[in-house]
């Protein structure tokens, strides 16, 4: 087995990587590239592009050597902290991911189950030729987590919301019959709340979006993250460049008031899925106007997926308050290996009862639906804590 590492995915032939890919938009080459060759992911960024290929590219896998674990969504802050404990190095390390994106799809890109598990035992000999202290596998698919497990990797699970069209739903209302009746009236006064504040909305896609739409949707992105005390992730080349290599992907949704935008939500497209990412506002002098994140980011999504007939609509990571709104827990996972032995060992061991607590906390969720059909688990979610201790 040939294993190389390049630096750049522009290396790689895109028709080649998007055949291993499949048609998930956040791994098509176009994506990958825009984030590189706008300057979000780079070295000087945390992000070096080390993107692993076996035997020319039959197999691959979009890959980051990282000084630090921001942008994951896969928090290992605990374990940075335990081995800096100890006077030792976890950075850097690698990380098979698609940057600043929680979105579960296929990370090691390949045909079979043995190629699979060549890319496996691929991304550890990677991590010791770089001299890496760990790698992890972020959002991978569950035929993934076979081969990542057989090669020494541990499994992390965590809880996504995702929206799951139902049969026979032709369209919003059909949704809303669907609920409970106390979500049901609560979605509708959420509704009510912004038509009353004199707000449209207005959904383009692909072509239809304008550099002014991009200019505008960027400065909202930005300020939700100046809001927060952060530093925004992806520039505004990004948006530019995605937007040229893969129009049809895009969906921006815009709200205005008095004909002036003052928030918009960006979503992305693939063959059955919708992806809400960003959403951000520039309130005018009127100010704040309650539930317009719940409408930008959620129900005109819904809308969108129904009118297109998208089986599901994940609404990025984490936020139990989406159940509320029509969408179900849903697992996801993620796989580590540290070259440390005690550290793996140990963190393995509280893994394992963090992954425990998941799931008892994805049963008593069920109770918590918004759809009338849904049943309620009786268990219980123990406290359960973390110990590092080799």
């Amino acid at each position: 087995m040939d294993i190389q590492l390049h630096s750049r995915i522009d290396a790689l032939d895109p028709m080649q990587w998007n055949a291993l890919a499949g048609e998930q938009t956040v791994l098509q080459h176009a994506f990958l590239n825009a984030l590189e060759q706008s300057g979000s992911v780079a070295a000087n960024r945390g992000w070096q592009p080390c993107h692993l290929a076996v035997d020319g590219l039959s197999a691959a896998m979009p890959l980051y050597l990282k000084s630090h674990s921001f942008g994951e969504y896969v928090f290992d802050w605990s374990w940075a902290r335990a081995y800096q404990q100890h006077s030792l190095d976890y950075y850097p390390k690698l990380v098979a991911a698609v940057p600043f994106t929680p979105v579960p799809g296929p990370r090691l890109l390949a045909a079979d189950a043995q190629q699979r598990l060549q890319l496996a035992h691929g991304l550890k000999a990677a991590t010791e030729s770089l001299d890496a202290g760990s790698a992890h596998v972020l959002f991978h698919n569950e035929a993934e987590g076979d081969a990542l497990e057989a090669a020494g990797f541990f499994l992390r699970r965590q809880i996504q919301f995702h929206w799951h069209k139902q049969g026979g739903w032709r369209d919003f209302d059909d949704f809303l019959d669907a609920l409970k009746a106390s979500k049901r009236k609560k979605i509708r006064q959420e509704r009510r709340k912004v038509s009353d504040a004199g707000v449209d909305i207005e959904r383009k896609r692909g072509a239809a979006i304008t550099g002014a739409d991009w200019r505008f949707f960027h400065a909202c992105y930005t300020n939700t993250y100046h809001e927060h005390q952060s530093t925004p992730y992806l520039s505004l080349d990004f948006f530019l460049r995605l937007w040229q290599a893969l129009p049809d992907s895009c969906l921006l949704i815009l709200a205005y008031r008095n004909g002036k935008p003052i928030a918009a939500a960006l979503d992305l497209i693939d063959r059955d899925r919708l992806y809400g990412r960003y959403w951000g506002a520039q309130w005018d002098e009127a100010g704040f106007i309650p539930a317009l994140h719940f409408e930008l980011c959620y129900y005109q999504g819904i809308e969108f997926a129904l009118e297109t007939d998208l089986a599901v609509f994940e609404g990025g990571a984490q936020g139990e308050h989406k159940m509320a709104r029509g969408f179900s827990p849903v697992l996801t996972q993620s796989a580590h290996w540290l070259r440390h032995p005690g550290f793996h060992q140990a963190i393995a061991r509280a893994i394992r009862q963090e992954n425990r607590q998941i799931t008892y906390s994805l049963n008593n969720l069920a109770g918590h639906a918004a759809l009338a059909s849904s049943l309620t688990s009786g268990n219980s979610a123990p406290e359960i804590g973390q110990n590092y201790d080799i």
